[in-house]
């Protein structure tokens, strides 16, 4: 089983569009599932994403085979074409490093507030995703990917700018998870 986490429904759209998933509930998350995928909407934010990926573990019964990932949209520098698809390896938050695998080169500030000016990628939500991860020691299958979505001018972006954004990389997220 694939297991998703998005803060935006507008990020989940693509994969409901594509796969057909149907809408449910666990609390106050929606969910888009079919027989071989979930999707959580977190909802923007550290404890949102921490909560919801948490949230997961505690309705399904996750093996070793399962994967989970954070997929959403990211600011980026202006050198870093709108679009761009990052599988992310090392999150910054509060000055400490914390460390994925495969290393792809790909460091991710997670920030509290919309960044208008940043040195690195950044989102809102990266971190209690891993931070959740990290206390359920029995996956050992999971990613971040992050869709470049503008630069550092999070107001310009609309619910189907984002929306496109995910669709046009669904394909070669799944492609690098073996899916």
């Amino acid at each position: 089983m694939l297991y998703i986490v998005t803060a935006l429904k507008s990020e989940a759209q693509a994969f409901v569009d594509a796969y057909k998933l149907k809408k449910s509930r666990i609390n106050s998350y929606t969910l888009f599932s079919n027989k071989s995928l979930t999707i959580i909407v977190s909802g923007v934010g550290i404890t949102n994403a921490r909560l919801a990926t948490q949230t997961l573990f505690d309705y399904f019964d996750m093996n070793q085979d399962d994967i989970i990932v954070n997929i959403g949209v990211c600011g980026a520098p202006s050198h870093t074409p709108i679009g761009t698809l990052l599988r992310i390896d090392t999150i910054v938050y509060n000055t400490t490093h914390y460390h994925l695998t495969p290393h792809t080169h790909n460091t991710l500030a997670c920030i509290d507030t919309p960044a208008t000016h940043h040195t690195t990628y950044v989102d809102m939500e990266s971190f209690g995703f891993y931070d959740a991860i990290t206390h359920n020691p029995a996956i050992q299958n999971y990613a971040i990917f992050k869709v470049v979505s503008d630069h550092f001018q999070p107001h310009t972006l609309t619910k189907d700018m984002v929306k496109q954004l995910i669709f046009q990389k669904k394909d070669a997220i799944l492609k690098q998870l073996n899916f």
